[in-house]
């Protein structure tokens, strides 16, 4: 989601504390707008984010000692239960406040913190699997420019529906003086996807230079990258091709024959 999908979000689950300041904690109302607001901190801020950890954490009931006799307990239990219910549907107020602040003033991209790396690893795999899988039935006609290889593989995404995912040839990354500029960014899960095509002789050569200049400019910023080599019959041995970049944390090589 963008930013004005988030904010919207937030707004509508502060808008219906309204209605559970009527109600009771624990209510079947309170239980479903509880779950709902969970899954939606953690999926807008992630796991790890202060607002995402506080909302968790809160009990929704009184906790402490007070005194009572035997015949009281009860119902002095209840009213503080319920004081205690009101004071968390408020500090919920203040998170939900605090998270579209953020928002505004960092962008949705930069509030997430701390990704579920089983989540992460299977989109990128997903990716992966798009491009070994479908790249090269996408491409018809032998490609004549490198375009040509990114505007099948956009459109692998867009069915993909990967299409809010990430942005093409947007982001600039300066490095030692230098300013690259990768051909999909996808930043949820940190990944770059930069595609090369190998169509004369020497390309291949000129190509292994250009992988190790990006993959130190990338990795400044982004830890997961997979480069595509579209192929028309230059490179001989793919598997000596790509081994030396492979060693490499979260680096990885697809050459695609034509």
């Amino acid at each position: 989601m963008n930013s004005d999908e988030a904010i919207k979000l937030l707004e509508k689950t502060d808008k219906r504390i309204d209605d559970l300041e009527k109600n009771y904690g624990f209510s079947k109302e309170h239980i479903r707008w509880m779950s709902d607001t969970l899954y939606l901190l953690e999926e807008i801020f992630g796991r790890n984010s202060r607002i995402f950890i506080t909302f968790a954490g809160l009990s929704w009931q009184f906790k402490g000692t007070f005194l009572a006799t035997r015949e009281e307990y009860e119902e002095k239990k209840a009213k503080r239960d319920h004081e205690a219910y009101l004071q968390d549907l408020e500090i919920t107020r203040g998170l939900i406040g605090s998270g579209i602040g953020l928002i505004k003033r960092k962008g949705i991209d930069s509030v997430y913190e701390g990704k579920d790396t089983p989540k992460e690893a299977s989109e990128i795999l997903k990716i992966v699997s798009l491009i070994e899988n479908s790249l090269r039935k996408a491409i018809r006609k032998k490609p004549t420019k490198e375009k040509d290889v990114q505007d099948a593989l956009e459109v692998l995404f867009i069915g993909a529906s990967l299409d809010k995912e990430y942005t093409r040839e947007k982001e600039r990354i300066l490095y030692s003086s230098k300013t690259y500029q990768p051909d999909f960014v996808f930043k949820r899960i940190d990944t770059v996807v930069e595609v090369k095509f190998c169509d004369r002789e020497g390309r291949d050569k000129e190509i292994i230079g250009e992988i190790n200049d990006y993959i130190v400019a990338f990795q400044t910023k982004y830890p997961n990258l997979i480069f595509v080599v579209y192929d028309v019959g230059i490179i001989r041995d793919p598997d000596e091709f790509k081994a030396s970049f492979e060693q490499q944390k979260s680096v990885i090589v697809k050459i695609i024959k034509h």
